[in-house]
């Protein structure tokens, strides 16, 4: 059976990247080493691997990951943190035309 991984790097620029691997450890080397020139981590090191979460069905990592990317900066740092409770809160919508708020 494989693993998979969703996973939150942190550049030495304060950015997050986030991306999806089968084998953590090799990846992480590979965004470490700068294989790609151009890739988004290369010109951003040292990296720190922040967050990682395992998956053993790939659709649902693949699903993961996409989600996270759409976050804000904060909704990513209250997951590395394992700060549930500030998730939750900025997971709430807060627009006053969305469904929730309608008469």
């Amino acid at each position: 059976m494989y693993f998979y991984y969703v996973y939150i790097i942190k550049c030495s620029d304060d950015s997050y990247y986030t991306g999806i691997t089968n084998n953590i450890e090799k990846r992480f080397k590979e965004h470490e080493l700068g294989y790609k020139n151009d890739s988004y981590t290369y010109k951003r090191r040292p990296l720190v691997l922040e967050f990682h979460q395992e998956f053993n069905d790939v659709l649902q990592a693949i699903y993961f990951e996409k989600k996270i990317k759409g976050w804000p900066r904060a909704k990513k740092q209250a997951l590395i943190n394992g700060d549930y409770d500030m998730l939750q809160i900025l997971s709430e919508c807060r627009n006053a035309t969305h469904c929730k708020y309608k008469d």
